[in-house]
């Protein structure tokens, strides 16, 4: 019987984990999905209204535009050796503390030509000792820099390649409108070239903190690091900006970007490649800052006696409201339209003069005084008359200083700046880019030699 009963138990105990087994690996349990929500994305708040888009009207496809974009964007890489000093190492014994080591910086190029001209950012190759660009079929070829605009952020490189290359076709920007569809491309985080869409957030857009007034195309479409100098392209593929800037807490995209306009890049390449650096053209005034943010327009607050605005017809008090029939809301809105013309060109400039507008003809006339911010001093070129009473052949004129150790010394308005580092200066913007260049580069020293009135020479270090 108990034999019996221990087979029973058994065979209940073999079916239990059977049914068991059956309950756990075969039969299907019914699983509860509950909905998870997405964090919020952080966000800033920005300075403009974003356009409203028809959407009945929005293209739905942008792969025209791509494709015709895409093989024309590089990969830039740059190289830089720089001089490192370690106080340890001296102290120790281990050479004089000094050592070079490299730095490898990367963005983004545009294919402007069939014969290999590029532009991209200056901030992409400054200080570049090697420079080498990968085509979107990941060919690799080494670029010389032909010229560079720090203040506009735009240089411009070539390559010498065994095909024609793809280039991409400038268009007018100032023909993007506010709402307009646009295409971002670049080589972000070393990718190929790569798209992303957005529309045309603002325009004329000045950034702050910047100590040049710029005048940016603005884009929400994401642009990441390694997007800089990539192509902002309109949806007929043609080239409407440079991407240049991102506004970012964290390093990376969180909402809108800033491109270079076309006819800015365009007229600095041809200016790099004609003359050898960039002609800025004046109408030849100085505008009233304290109604920057009061009034819609540009108030003339001053003019020369030989001023080409005054002999133009214009004069202070007059409110700039177009340039050849483009709006002018605000100062950078002029500055891009000044940026994009050379200088001895006609415009049309319109102003409202006490609630009448009129329209004068202005030939616009050559910056001849450059301003280092960092060293906070204005310079101007000298005059025949200046070199022949001082004997000199070249030099910067002092307009303006408020550099602490000058003021002290008494060195100001009508002294001359002949060397910088030992180099012979010969114009006042070579003066103020190698003021700038030293200046931002905290290991380096910056020494002076000054002409005074008198003829006296002066050397400062600084």
């Amino acid at each position: 019987m108990k034999r019996v009963l221990g087979i029973i138990g058994i065979a209940f105990l073999g079916g239990a984990t059977a049914l068991g087994g059956y309950k756990l690996f075969v039969e299907q349990p019914q699983v509860i999905i509950e909905k998870s929500v997405e964090p919020q994305l952080q966000t800033v708040k920005a300075s403009y209204t974003p356009a409203v888009l028809n959407t009945s009207s929005v293209p739905t496809d942008f792969t025209d535009a791509a494709e015709k974009t895409v093989n024309t964007v590089v990969h830039v890489k740059n190289t830089a050796v720089k001089e490192v000093y370690n106080p340890f190492e001296e102290f120790f014994g281990r050479g004089d503390g000094r050592s070079k080591r490299e730095q490898v910086g990367t963005g983004s190029g545009v294919i402007i030509s069939s014969d290999g001209y590029i532009v991209t950012n200056n901030h992409v190759i400054d200080g570049a000792t090697d420079i080498e660009i990968t085509l979107n079929n990941r060919k690799k070829l080494k670029a010389n820099l032909i010229g560079a605009d720090p203040k506009n952020d735009i240089a411009l490189l070539k390559i010498e390649a065994d095909m024609e290359l793809p280039f991409i076709t400038f268009g007018n920007s100032d023909n993007a409108k506010i709402g307009e569809w646009v295409l971002a491309v670049g080589n972000p985080y070393n990718l190929n070239s790569t798209v992303t869409a957005g529309i045309v957030s603002a325009k004329g857009r000045d950034l702050e903190g910047n100590s040049n007034i710029e005048s940016f195309i603005q884009t929400d479409a994401a642009v990441n690091p390694g997007n800089s100098g990539g192509a902002l392209v309109n949806t007929r593929g043609e080239l409407i900006g440079i991407n240049t800037a991102i506004t970012s807490r964290t390093g990376s995209f969180i909402g809108y970007s800033f491109a270079v306009p076309s006819n800015i890049t365009k007229k600095i390449i041809d200016d790099l490649l004609e003359y050898g650096d960039v002609q800025e053209a004046l109408i030849g005034f100085r505008p009233d800052p304290e109604d920057f943010e009061q009034i819609e327009g540009v108030r003339i607050g001053s003019m020369e006696d030989d001023s080409e605005a005054l002999k133009a017809g214009l004069k202070p008090g007059d409110i700039i409201t177009k340039v050849n029939n483009v709006k002018i809301s605000k100062f950078s809105d002029l500055k891009g339209q000044l940026t994009a013309k050379r200088p001895g060109e006609l415009v049309d400039v319109t102003v409202d003069r006490n609630g009448t507008e009129l329209t004068k003809t202005v030939k616009l006339s050559k910056r001849d005084s450059y301003v280092s911010q960092n060293f906070n001093i204005e310079l101007k070129d000298l005059t025949k008359e200046d070199k022949k009473r001082l004997n000199i052949k070249s030099g910067a004129k002092i307009v303006r200083t408020g550099r602490r150790e000058l003021v002290y010394y008494k060195v100001g308005e009508g002294y001359v700046i002949t060397e910088i580092n030992g180099k012979k200066i010969k114009s006042a913007k070579e003066a103020r880019d190698l003021l700038d260049f030293y200046t931002q580069r905290t290991e380096k020293r910056v020494d002076i030699v000054i002409l005074s009135p008198e003829g006296e020479l002066q050397r400062y270090r600084f």
